[in-house]
This record gives C-alpha cells, sequence and structure tokens, in this order.
C-alpha cells in the first residue's frame, strides 16, 4: 500500500487563520492516523500578494498547536525546495508540455481588453467568462496563425497560457467527504496557468507539485471544490491520471450566527480572536488578536478546531492529540459548515485549565507575580494555583482569583459590608482579631477548630461575621473557603489586615 502523504500549503499573504490551522489540523490527524508525511509548502507564486513575515508566522503558528511539518521549509525534506517561488524553473516544462499536447494554449488579451469585455457583458446583464464559447473570438494562439503567434512571443509581448477545457464534458470526481461529485465543463472558464514573467498560477503549481512530492490525498477547504475538475483534467493532461490524489473538501467555518464565513472583521466585532497568533501587520502596524496571546491553551484550540466539522461519534469532547489521531477519520466529517461559537472556546481552554498540573498553574502564576515584582514559593505557588485554577479561564485569571494573597486591600466592599453590619459587629472582630493574635497552631483544620469553639462559647452566629472578616482580609465578599484564607495568609498578615480594617472602617 502507497505511503499517506498529505500537504498543508498555505499562501503568505498574512496571518493563518483558523480556518486554516484546522486544515493543517485534519491533514495532520489523518497522516499520523495512517502512519504517513505531513508536509509543509509555501504557495508564493502571487507575489503581488506577498506579505512580509507571513511565513515565518505560519510556521510559528503550526508548532505552537502542535503540527510540526515531517517535510517542508527549515525541516528539510527529500521532495524540496518546498517553497514554490524556489520551484519557479520547474513548471515552465509542464506548461510547455501542455501546449505541445494541444490542452493549453498562448493567450495575448490585454487586461484592458479583458475589462472592456466584462463591462460589455455587464451592461448586457451577462457574465463574460474566457471559455469554449469565447476564445475562438479572443487574441489567441487557436485563432491566430502560428508564426504571428511567435512573432509576437519573440517581440516579448506578454502573454499567457490558458487551460483548453473540453467543451460540455462532465467531469466527476471522488470526494472523501461529499462522495461523487461531477461538474460539467461548460460552466468553467479556461484558467490561466503560467504567466510569461515565467511564474506559474496555483493551479498548475498545486498539481506539479503534488505530484512530485508523491502526496496521495488532498485536504483543503471547500472553497476549492470549484478547482477540484480542472485539477483532475489536469493530471489526465500531464499523464498522471493513474496516481492523482484523493481529494477532500473540509467544511467551511461559519461566523458565531451560523450566516456565512468566519472572518477577521467577526473577531473584531465580538471581541474574539481569529489567529492562532498575534499579528503585526507590516503594512500599517495594525495588531490582530491572537489566541496564544490572549491566554489560551494550544491543547484547547486544537481540541476546539478537531470539533468544528468533525465528531468521533460518541460524547467525548475532550481529546488529547494521540486521542484525536486514534479517532479521527473523513466518515465523521460533515458536509454542512460549522458554527464556530467562542463562548465553548472558552469552555474548552477552562477545561484544560483544570487538567493542567497544580505546579504548571503555579509557574504560570509565578511569571505573573514577577510581573508586579513579587514572588512566592514554588509549594505556595503550586497549592494556591491548585485551589483557585476551578474558576479561571485563562492563566491570567490565577491572579485574578488569587491576588489578595499577595496585596492587601486597597479598598473595602461596602455595599456587600452594610447587609451584614450591625452595631455590635465591630466589637465581635476585634474580640475574634485578638483571639487570631494569640500564639496557636496555623492550619486549616486548627484554625477552623479554634474559630467554632470561640464563637459557639460566645453564642454568636457565623452568619454575623464571616462576610465582614472577609471583606476584611480580601476587600470583597468573594474567594476562596475563609479559613483556606486565613491558612494561606499567615497569622501575622491575618492579623495585620483586621487591625487596619478596624480602625479604618465602621460603617
Amino acid at each position: 500500500m502507497e505511503k499517506v502523504r498529505v500537504r498543508f500549503a498555505p499562501s503568505p499573504t498574512g496571518p493563518l487563520h483558523i480556518g486554516g490551522v484546522r486544515t493543517a489540523l485534519f491533514n495532520y490527524l489523518f497522516a499520523r492516523r495512517n502512519g504517513g508525511d505531513f508536509l509543509l509548502r509555501i504557495e508564493d507564486t502571487d507575489r503581488t500578494r506577498y506579505v512580509s513575515g507571513a511565513e515565518q508566522y505560519i510556521i510559528d503558528a503550526l508548532q505552537w498547536c502542535g503540527l510540526t511539518p515531517d517535510e517542508g521549509p527549515g525541516f528539510g525534506g527529500n521532495c524540496g525546495p518546498y517553497r514554490q517561488s524556489d520551484r519557479q524553473q520547474i513548471y515552465r516544462q509542464y506548461a510547455m508540455q501542455l501546449l505541445a499536447s494541444g490542452w493549453a494554449y498562448y493567450a495575448f488579451d490585454t487586461p484592458d481588453a479583458l475589462d472592456a469585455l466584462r463591462k460589455a457583458a455587464d451592461a448586457d446583464r451577462r457574465v463574460f467568462s474566457y471559455d469554449a464559447a469565447t476564445r475562438t473570438q479572443l487574441q489567441n494562439s487557436l485563432t491566430l496563425p502560428p508564426d504571428v503567434v511567435q512573432c509576437r512571443i519573440d517581440s516579448g509581448e506578454p502573454w499567457v497560457i490558458r487551460f483548453r477545457m473540453p467543451e460540455n464534458t462532465d467531469v466527476t470526481g471522488h470526494d472523501m467527504i461529499r462522495g461523487n461529485v461531477t461538474f460539467n465543463t461548460a460552466q468553467l472558464d479556461d484558467k490561466v496557468l503560467f504567466k510569461s514573467d515565467g511564474m506559474p498560477t496555483y493551479h498548475l503549481a498545486n498539481v506539479v507539485d503534488d505530484h512530485l512530492m508523491h502526496i496521495t490525498h488532498v485536504i483543503r477547504g471547500e472553497e476549492w471544490l470549484s478547482s477540484m475538475p480542472l485539477h483532475i483534467l489536469l493530471y489526465e493532461a500531464l499523464g498522471w491520471a493513474d496516481s492523482r490524489p484523493q481529494f477532500a473538501h473540509l467544511p467551511l467555518i461559519l461566523k458565531p450566527s451560523g450566516q456565512g464565513k468566519l472572518s477577521k472583521r467577526d473577531g473584531d466585532k465580538f471581541g474574539f480572536p481569529v489567529f492562532p497568533l498575534l499579528w503585526t501587520d507590516p503594512a500599517d502596524g495594525t495588531l490582530s488578536r491572537g489566541y496564544r496571546e490572549d491566554g489560551y491553551f494550544p491543547e484547547a484550540v486544537v481540541n476546539m478546531l478537531a470539533l468544528l466539522g468533525w465528531n468521533a461519534g460518541t460524547d467525548q469532547e475532550i481529546f488529547s492529540m494521540d486521542e484525536l489521531i486514534a479517532s479521527f477519520s473523513f466518515e465523521r466529517v460533515v458536509k454542512s459548515g460549522a458554527r464556530f461559537d467562542p463562548e465553548k472556546t472558552k469552555w474548552f481552554n477552562h477545561q484544560y485549565m483544570l487538567r493542567r498540573d497544580d505546579a504548571a498553574l503555579g509557574h504560570l502564576l509565578r511569571i505573573q507575580l514577577q510581573s508586579r515584582n513579587l514572588d512566592d514559593s514554588d509549594a505556595r505557588l503550586t497549592r494556591i494555583a491548585g485551589l483557585v485554577k476551578d474558576r479561571c479561564t485563562f492563566p491570567a485569571d490565577l491572579w485574578t482569583h488569587s491576588f489578595y494573597f499577595y496585596e492587601a486591600p486597597a479598598e473595602y466592599d461596602m455595599p456587600a459590608l452594610r447587609k451584614k453590619w450591625d452595631d455590635n459587629t465591630h466589637h465581635r472582630l476585634s474580640e475574634i482579631t485578638q483571639m487570631l493574635e494569640q500564639p496557636a497552631e496555623w492550619n486549616y483544620a486548627a484554625i477552623k477548630n479554634r474559630f467554632s469553639d470561640f464563637m459557639n462559647a460566645r453564642g454568636w452566629n457565623f452568619g454575623q461575621v464571616m462576610v465582614p472578616i472577609r471583606v476584611a482580609l480580601v476587600g470583597s465578599s468573594q474567594g476562596l473557603d475563609l479559613f483556606l484564607i486565613l491558612e494561606l495568609l499567615g497569622q501575622e498578615e491575618t492579623v495585620v489586615r483586621m487591625r487596619r480594617f478596624l480602625d479604618v472602617v465602621n460603617p
């Protein structure tokens, strides 16, 4: 059986959208599931749209997601170069082969002339297409004498090579997700394959590279489905029909509303990232948010993306990479678009927060402390992070839910305090503070037992003092179990905060 080889082939025209990351992920899962190879190929034939830094961004994004290529720019491999601009000399011979076999032809129509034809068609409420119906009236090697064609080429006149689409022919291809799909060539135009500047277009370069790199399965977005008949015909025209790869066209990722394809504007409008990493536009310095910088774990992003258009046929939602690889198949990839849910993405991140090792979360908390010129022991950081992680969605939330262990409250939640304050509260808190100040064992159980004995001996109700004590220590009525807060603050800090509170507060 032929070894599975797949490729992810983005264009470096800007940051990698999460739709592209999902395409890379499905390629990666399929390759790993079948013991195959995952290639990265940079398709940069359109130099007018090339954006500096975009290629490195693509590589960094894939590696952050754990989708490291087996072959590609910077990764080695026996089928390189893996950047199409470095393969420029390869494509011409195949364009010439198509010309010689009659599958392609030279065209000399200028952009202005074609634009005039489009405008004329628009005026007549028609759509102009360079195809079998119009090519016999245009400036190309099908209508011009061979000597005239050669003369125009020799004179340096710009030209393109177009594919000669067969007339009124059904082209059927099998899609691993959609089954057999049939197109009629009457609805297809004669695509440009090669330009006089020596650069191929996407269609020719794509097919040639897939063949030369021994790609067995082409897994790409639904938007490329309409290109499948041209690519099938190119394989036939080049004599490679028997080695043609299988196709799978993935469903679109839809806006949160479910209407239309997810775009960068949706992220800007609704406040969520659509790119894996922060992107700085080299043209104007505009920043676009990234999942990494927003505090998402790569495992959570991968897990979320895997379930956009695929399911394992079970109720399981949390998958490790190994579990995704073991479960993945195209039989369970859906045809219809998958709606993106920003809140569900946060849910995934929370789940991975809960599963994170407490020591690893303690390290993340340490980073946040250090940014504030604070520090703590490993043991205490690990314990605090473990106690608050169920309240956290992002690493930054670790600080949000534990800051009071490192900073005494600068102000107090007076509305919450007033609800539990009466004429005797100040006196009760003063006596409690004196009790807490006495030398004694200081751990959760000991503090709780001592506190309970103290309250019961006086016949005081816990509900009368718990909120005021919490506000005194934390600044608000929020936070962990009160006795955990007391233990972790330590006896000295607890008493200092209680005394300061009693000095400044008497609502």
